[in-house]
């Protein structure tokens, strides 16, 4: 169990942030190469992911070995963003440094007229320098032109040095890097050339996570080494450590949210869905799980025959589409788990576990469109069955933060209880009774029908919102005192 950090000091650990000009410039793998390297030098790396995201944060995981953690500046406030950056350098014996992944452009967040939500607000937040990684394909000049602008467009951000990535000659790349130099003075610290080997395999929801990339991807292992390879020659990554060491210290929170509870019982324990098809999960969610008394066993339900012996289940979001027929096919399983909601074990999903829960499951639906989708073929699949409803997977795509409160008492809370969550997810819930019952209505967001959210039979309940254990504090001790009451 980790303990948590001595609040109110100071922590002193260099850290750099990896930011873009834009989605789809190459942050995320010139991140995962940087992290690769200094991992494979011995250092310490402590990885973060800004945003929501789950599938960045797997392949950091991966790398360096370390639980990678999700900031988020709308659903945290200053201090649960310093408690998650502070807790996660200090746990599992200490890092060197942290590199953090920003999203999106370093500028681009919930509103137009504020950083709330940015990476930007990050940098603020964590005093970190931040390195710039601009597509420059076809442009030499004018990427001078636009760090210039996103200097001046934040004087208080601290853009300590520039990657120009899609680089297509070495006429190209000396062009670019003396323009940036001499109109803004800032270093550029890397040239990563135009590679196709510069890519990790893409579908619908954004890269595959890297747990199943072990099983689809026969040459990950290269691929990493390959994106390694082609940042270490292209990056001064001395550089990059010294700019990570040129971080001020951190004043810490005053108070943290990783504190250990005793339960005056027999600890619960927590049966978590992890493979191919569910591994969307936030650590921060995991770690207070346990922090709040319960214990954590993972199974798998396409590869296990039959349920653990636990008192409650956790059914991460994932691609159940993209293993239908194999979840199907498991008919032990998907038995085992109706009969377990039959009898009352409290069960909470989110997403791809909703999905799972309904009763059927149909991909390749016409007429829905084709948005980045993963090949999928024409098919309906049995599920579980523990939630009405029939799930489609097509092209109706919500990607969007959601706010809500809790309509009645429920398996993750008491009623009245609100939170900041986010939703994304290419499939909708259809063929629901016109009595179904929800225990979420939400203020913003999609949901599963007309704003309701939490579909809710006895003690299972499955959702579209994502949740935050820090940033919906109530989670992590509402879902094991709603396990004790109930087993």
């Amino acid at each position: 169990m980790t303990q948590p950090n001595d609040t109110g000091s100071v922590l002193d650990i260099p850290r750099v942030l990896i930011s873009a000009d834009r989605s789809s410039s190459g942050k995320t793998t010139i991140t995962a190469g940087l992290l690769s390297i200094l991992t494979s030098l011995g250092h310490r790396v402590q990885p973060f992911k800004i945003g929501l995201d789950y599938i960045d944060p797997s392949y950091h995981s991966e790398i360096t070995g370390r639980r990678a953690r999700n900031i988020d500046g709308y659903l945290m406030n200053e201090e649960e963003v310093r408690d998650v950056f502070t807790h996660g350098c200090d746990v599992d014996d200490g890092v060197d440094l942290a590199v953090i992944e920003g999203v999106r452009g370093l500028y681009e967040g919930f509103e137009s007229l504020s950083d709330l939500g940015s990476t930007a607000q990050i940098a603020r937040i964590l005093q970190c320098p931040v390195i710039l990684v601009i597509n420059a394909r076809s442009i030499t000049r004018s990427t001078a032109a636009i760090v210039k602008g996103y200097c001046s467009f934040g004087p208080d951000i601290d853009i300590a040095g520039v990657i120009l990535n899609n680089i297509g000659s070495l006429r190209h790349a000396d062009k670019a890097r003396e323009a940036v130099v001499h109109y803004t003075g800032i270093p550029v610290l890397g040239i990563i050339p135009r590679d196709n080997s510069m890519q990790i395999s893409m579908r619908h929801l954004g890269l595959v996570p890297a747990l199943e990339g072990r099983r689809r991807i026969d040459d990950l292992d290269q691929r990493i080494d390959a994106i390694a390879h082609n940042v270490k020659n292209g990056v001064d990554v001395d550089q990059i450590i010294q700019i990570a060491h040129s971080a001020a210290p951190l004043q810490r929170p005053e108070k943290t949210t990783f504190v250990p509870r005793h339960l005056a019982t027999e600890p619960p324990t927590i049966g978590i869905a992890l493979d191919e098809a569910f591994n969307f999960y936030y650590h921060n969610n995991i770690e207070l799980l346990e922090m709040a008394g319960a214990r954590i066993k993972y199974f798998s339900p396409i590869h296990d025959n039959h349920l653990p012996d636990v008192d409650g289940l956790y059914l991460g979001g994932g691609y159940p589409e993209l293993f239908a027929s194999e979840l199907e096919t498991n008919e032990t399983m998907r038995t085992d788990i109706l009969e377990a909601s039959h009898n009352g074990l409290p069960i909470y999903a989110e997403c791809g576990g909703l999905m799972y829960l309904t009763r059927k499951l149909t991909t390749g639906v016409k007429g829905k469109g084709t948005y980045h989708m993963a090949e999928m073929p024409e098919a309906t699949h049995d599920m579980v069955g523990a939630l009405p409803g029939h799930s489609l997977m097509g092209h109706t795509r919500v990607v969007s933060y959601n706010n809500g409160s809790l309509a009645q008492n429920s398996i993750i809370g008491k009623a009245g209880n609100s939170f900041k969550g986010h939703e994304f997810h290419h499939s909708e819930i259809s063929e629901l009774p016109s009595d179904a019952k929800f225990s979420i209505k939400l203020s913003r967001g999609v949901g599963i029908r007309d704003g309701w959210d939490g579909l809710t039979v006895d003690n299972t309940m499955g959702s579209y919102a994502h949740l935050e254990a820090v940033s919906y504090r109530e989670f992590a001790t509402s879902f094991v005192d709603f396990i004790i009451e109930h087993r």
